[in-house]
């Protein structure tokens, strides 16, 4: 019958814990003080046979030192929290700091990548350290173009007499979408945003490095009123409903047809005024339909699939949404500029 008491009470021990000071003073109580159980054990030891005094002697210390082990190192530990719950972090900055902000190319990177999310794109991205296959060859550039030349591309490494060796900083993003065709077959649909390098003075109106978001869907039976369609949705949900397209021909290596889109200025609204140049319209990317040749260079059969692209700044679209007028605050972290783009709660 002591036997089991002692078992039972073991079992209680494995189980003990306490998270204050009175509930460790509950268990002391219980266990170790003058009524308490171990007391009672020790009470009934007086009906223990001679015989088993001694076994039974032993059992009850153990367990008593057991109660006593476990009661103080629970004390401890209460006082180790409570030591660490009122200590001072004299790490801690005296005057709060205040919660940054995105910035603002950010986040209209997201808004844009959000909109074409919404029609089916996926994200994709490549490396900006790029060789010249991907940057220009693939994408139909002439061996004379003259974004090969230094002064208009920064070149890594250079091989006069190996142009596909020629390693560069990528001047456009069309570069992941060379890569894309590599390596999935159509149907396709991706954004590529990214940061490129151009070999321009800094001024602010330019910069040598900017950033672009670029698209690409190529299937069977793409038209050019695709490509439309999905410019109008897109030109809508980023000025507003009220926006109206114009698409101009121009001229791309890698698209044919190629057009330039205007949007309605969104300051006159169509009506004329100095930031349009009385035009009432604003030009905000270049697109048109994948040339051929760029789809046969990366292995699809321009007999059997079509498709569109188009690319646009960021920058570009920020300083329109925000009306910012210098390029080169986007990189110069000033707070004091950053502090404008703080979110409305």
């Amino acid at each position: 019958m002591l036997q089991e008491k002692i078992e039972a009470i073991k079992a209680q021990v494995a189980e003990m814990t306490a998270d204050s000071a009175e509930a460790l003073e509950a268990l002391r109580i219980r266990y170790l003080s003058k009524k308490g159980e171990i007391a009672a054990l020790f009470n009934d030891f007086k009906l223990v046979p001679p015989e088993q005094k001694r076994e039974m002697g032993q059992r009850l210390n153990e367990i008593k030192t057991l109660v006593t082990d476990r009661i103080n190192q629970l004390r401890e530990q209460c006082q180790t929290e409570a030591k660490q719950a009122n200590r001072v972090d004299i790490t801690r900055p005296a005057v709060p700091q205040a919660l940054g902000t995105r910035h603002p190319l950010s986040v209209v990177r997201k808004e844009i990548v959000d909109i074409f999310a919404r029609l089916g794109f996926t994200l994709a991205e490549g490396p900006e350290v790029e060789d010249d296959w991907h940057v220009f060859s693939a994408l139909n550039f002439a061996a004379d173009h003259p974004a090969r030349d230094m002064q208009d591309t920064f070149f890594v490494e250079q091989n006069e007499q190996d142009v596909t060796r020629n390693i560069v900083l990528r001047s456009h993003t069309s570069s992941v979408q060379v890569r894309t065709m590599d390596h999935h077959k159509p149907p396709i649909r991706i954004i590529c945003p990214g940061r490129v390098y151009r070999n321009e003075a800094i001024t602010a109106r330019a910069h040598c490095f900017f950033h672009q978001i670029e698209g690409l869907y190529i299937d069977k039976g793409v038209t050019f009123a695709d490509l439309r369609q999905v410019l109008l949705y897109f030109a809508q949900q980023l000025f507003g409903s009220d926006t109206k397209i114009r698409l101009r021909p121009s001229y791309f290596p890698f698209t044919e047809p190629s057009a330039e889109m205007d949007v309605t200025c969104m300051l006159c609204g169509g009506k004329g005024c100095s930031f349009c140049k009385h035009t009432g319209w604003v030009e905000i990317l270049g697109c048109g339909m994948v040339d051929p040749a760029v789809l046969e260079a990366s292995g699809i059969d321009s007999t059997v699939y079509s498709g569109y692209a188009f690319g646009l700044g960021i920058e570009r679209i920020t300083n329109l949404k925000y009306m910012v007028k210098d390029l080169r605050m986007f990189s110069e972290n000033d707070v004091r500029f950053l502090d404008e783009f703080q979110p409305v709660h």
